[in-house]
């Protein structure tokens, strides 16, 4: 019976061949099927989605340039416009305190800081089409020429960390400004002795939207 080996041998080397081969179609298969799942978000390094990026033909004035944040962006940020772009003093305070915020679980992000003036019109001119008017509209955004954010001088935190700042926010000079707006918070020095000011029951109350 040894003349039936090599036909023994080259149906076992066939079925080898047909066993590779069905491996590799199931392999990219695969491949073929991940990529057809891979959503476009996918492909970002950082996996994070901006927030409040317009593209307009202001172009990059109003998206990060002009002072839109990242999903998620921190007080410690220093490559965010936003973030980068506050004063110094402001800064250095929301940083002080949110390092003690931290050790009681809580995180400071930031949902706007600094804002370009086109930035500020454009928020502007959403809220008029929101609210049916400038007059109502300027009860939540202030006007290019009046805006703290515009100058630097203001930040509005999320949730938790407005939390925190409301109840320890004046120990670093940190204070709530505006009685309608909870995330909405200045630098007033002064708070870490005296306390912070009385709030204004909306910007429209404010003097200094009077300019």
């Amino acid at each position: 019976m040894a003349h039936s080996d090599p036909a023994r041998t080259r149906i076992h080397r066939t079925r080898i061949r047909w066993f590779r081969v069905a491996g590799v179609v199931v392999v990219i298969a695969a491949i073929a099927v991940a990529l057809g799942h891979q959503s476009p978000a996918s492909s970002s390094s950082t996996g994070t989605s901006p927030v409040h990026v317009h593209h307009s033909k202001h172009g990059d004035e109003l998206g990060e340039a002009g002072g839109a944040v990242p999903k998620g962006t921190t007080v410690f940020d220093n490559d965010v416009p936003g973030v980068a772009k506050l004063d110094p003093d402001l800064l250095a305070a929301l940083r002080r305190a949110a390092t003690d915020a931290a050790a009681d679980g809580v995180r400071f992000v930031v949902d706007s800081g600094w804002r370009s003036r086109a930035y500020q019109e454009h928020l502007l001119d959403q809220a008029i089409s929101k609210y049916g008017s400038e007059e109502q509209a300027t009860r939540w955004v202030a006007t290019p020429n009046t805006s703290a954010h515009v100058s630097g001088d203001a930040v509005d935190i999320g949730s938790s960390g407005a939390a925190w700042l409301s109840q320890n926010g004046a120990a670093y000079g940190l204070c709530r400004i505006y009685g309608n707006e909870p995330w909405h918070y200045e630098l007033r020095p002064e708070a870490v002795d005296q306390g912070c000011p009385a709030m204004y029951a909306d910007p429209t109350q404010d003097p200094r939207m009077q300019r």
